[in-house]
């Protein structure tokens, strides 16, 4: 069966050796941030993870939501559930004290949307879509906007979702159809229909607080002419208490894949009361704080999808008695040895293992990053801070999203046959992964974004706050003793990332399709370097204290990571060195 610990130890040891947590505390706002704090905070929700979201995880999938005239209602338990989860305050963990939030940073965010995710997707996507409406709202609503609707969103009475998809377009928003008119109160009529709306409708919450993107009459054409709206399901009234419908219905609900506890839906708007939300026509940028939000929140679904499946496939490797282990029985008692002898069994448990490490240690310096960005009083601070975010978000969403998804097929493989019937629970992970890898910008336009947009902005200024970090501390450690087995790959996977960079810049702007072509083994090799760099630094701190099993394993991973994972990375070198030449040169007709 799957199993799930939440790893607190393993997120204090990234947030309180690797990144120094404590530094937190000395930023504006975060004062009451302190490591003992936050340990606290982290042993809690590992309660709530463990013994209320993960024992709903398999049921959940099970039953799945229902649709009824327009009703949907949540798998049995999530309403409890969700009650309990917002009554422990977890909706209001990094909101704004002002809106009745605890002002935490987004650091303790990141490794919570961890914990929350693993032990259940699903569920995790309803609070996790509402702080991204409120992220939104807060940074783009006017003031009556905020005064409204934040102190609801931030206490998880009302939730939230983005309505971006329409049926003839995903990621070129600028097809949308969905039109917007001018009222006299100086709402808006809205009338259109969305598609793909993640918690469009549930019974968890008494109001969604819709955000739509909308085509105001008279726009420009394509992008330069949308806007976004918030649109509620019901109108508040004055006392600010739900009040009378409002016309965004849900039409369906998908029948998917995996995340079947989350409800899917298609919502028509028929002359829908919004309110704008920012500038008249400039709805992209606000769109992309929620995007932006959302794509880190699915790159974390990916590191919990792999914790998980982690856990699981241990679990099992260790019972699972089959055949004797290679140099003889290690099992003398017993019929067979254990299959976690088995050579092949350790390399998928070490993939694994080695992947989701790194990732939470890359994950949480996003998050000190984005604190950084946030709150730093040194304006230069911010600003390379926020770079650095620009530029990881996508590596973030596609890398970590690949891999938990073949962590989630390996936890299948370990399990052999078992793994493949729906009773022992690691079959859904393998369903639940895949959405991953398509919503919120499917990770191919991740890969554009990165080449296209992040690589050349402002003159590379971008790329030169993630090699800066990395190039600083291979010239500092490489010559300090024992460092030579893990800094020695990292330069040379580095020093390839950045001949790959040159190649895709140099070809990039004559030939368009050659970085298009480059795109996904670029973000790979990105990825790669990234997750090296993390094992680089987690290795040299655990190297003194190996008569500790915990820092034992540490650098016991670091050394598979680099000898059996990193090399994969030179293949990623070499097909973007090769060009795209035999993709783009081939016959349509041909395919």
């Amino acid at each position: 069966m799957a199993v799930y610990k939440a790893p607190v130890k393993d997120i204090q040891f990234v947030l309180n050796e690797v990144l120094d947590v404590s530094s937190l505390s000395k930023l504006p706002g975060y004062a009451d941030a302190t490591p003992d704090t936050i340990e606290a905070i982290l042993e809690e929700a590992a309660k709530i993870s463990e013994n209320v979201l993960f024992p709903l995880n398999g049921s959940g999938d099970e039953e799945g939501c229902t649709y009824e005239n327009g009703v949907v209602r949540t798998p049995k338990g999530f309403k409890h559930a969700y009650d309990t989860f917002r009554e422990g305050g977890w909706t209001a963990v990094t909101c704004d004290p002002e809106y009745g939030g605890q002002g935490l940073p987004a650091t303790i965010g990141f490794a919570l949307t961890e914990m929350f995710t693993a032990a259940n997707q699903a569920f995790s996507m309803y609070p996790g879509l509402s702080h991204g409406a409120y992220e939104a709202l807060a940074t783009h609503g006017s003031d009556a906007l905020k005064k409204l609707y934040l102190p609801k969103l931030v206490d998880g009475t009302w939730s939230g979702t983005m309505c971006l998809t329409e049926p003839q377009c995903g990621t070129d928003l600028g097809l949308i159809r969905t039109k917007a008119e001018l009222q006299a109160d100086g709402s808006y009529s809205i009338t259109g229909t969305k598609i793909f709306i993640s918690a469009g409708e549930h019974d968890l919450t008494e109001n969604i607080l819709h955000l739509v993107l909308a085509r105001p009459l008279d726009a420009p054409g394509g992008t330069k002419g949308i806007s976004l709206f918030l649109v509620p399901k019901f109108l508040p009234k004055a006392d600010g208490t739900v009040g009378e419908r409002n016309g965004i219905r849900c039409g369906s609900i998908e029948h998917k894949m995996g995340i079947k506890a989350n409800a899917t839906c298609v919502m028509n708007l028929d002359g829908a009361k919004g309110f704008l939300v920012g500038d008249l026509n400039k709805g992209m940028p606000a769109m992309f704080v929620m995007m932006n939000a959302a794509r880190l929140g699915v790159g974390m679904q990916g590191l919990g999808i792999a914790e998980t499946s982690y856990q699981s496939a241990v679990a099992y490797a260790r019972d699972r008695l089959q055949g004797r282990s290679l140099t003889g029985p290690k099992n003398a008692n017993g019929p067979a040895d254990p299959i976690i002898v088995h050579p092949d069994v350790r390399r998928m448990l070490l993939t694994q293992k080695s992947f989701t490490e790194a990732a939470r240690a890359l994950a949480l310096w996003v998050g000190m990053l984005i604190d950084e960005a946030h709150s730093h009083p040194d304006k230069d601070k911010r600003e390379a801070a926020d770079d650095l975010v620009q530029m990881l978000t996508p590596i973030i969403k596609a890398h970590f999203t690949d891999m938990g998804s073949e962590c989630a097929n390996l936890a299948v493989q370990t399990y052999g046959g078992h793994g493949f019937i729906r009773d022992n629970g690691v079959e859904q992970f393998v369903r639940d992964a895949r959405i991953t890898q398509l919503y919120e910008g499917t990770n191919g336009i991740q890969a554009l974004d990165l080449v296209g947009r992040k690589m050349p902005a402002h003159a590379g200024r971008y790329l030169r706050q993630v090699f800066h970090p990395i190039s600083n501390y291979i010239e500092q450690k490489i010559e300090k003793e024992g460092m030579a087995e893990f800094i020695e790959p990292l330069a040379k996977v580095f020093g390839r990332l950045q001949q790959a960079t040159a190649q895709v810049a140099r070809v990039g702007l004559s030939k368009p399709d050659e970085a298009g072509a480059a795109a996904t083994d670029y973000l790979r090799l990105m990825g790669f370097t990234l997750l090296a760099y993390q094992w680089a630094q987690m290795a040299e701190i655990s190297l003194p204290k190996q008569d500790d099993a915990f820092y034992k394993a540490k650098v016991s991973t670091a050394r598979f990571f680099m000898e059996r994972l990193l090399p994969e990375a030179t293949a990623h070198f070499q097909a973007i060195m090769a060009g795209g030449k035999t993709m783009m040169a081939f016959e349509d007709a041909s395919f």
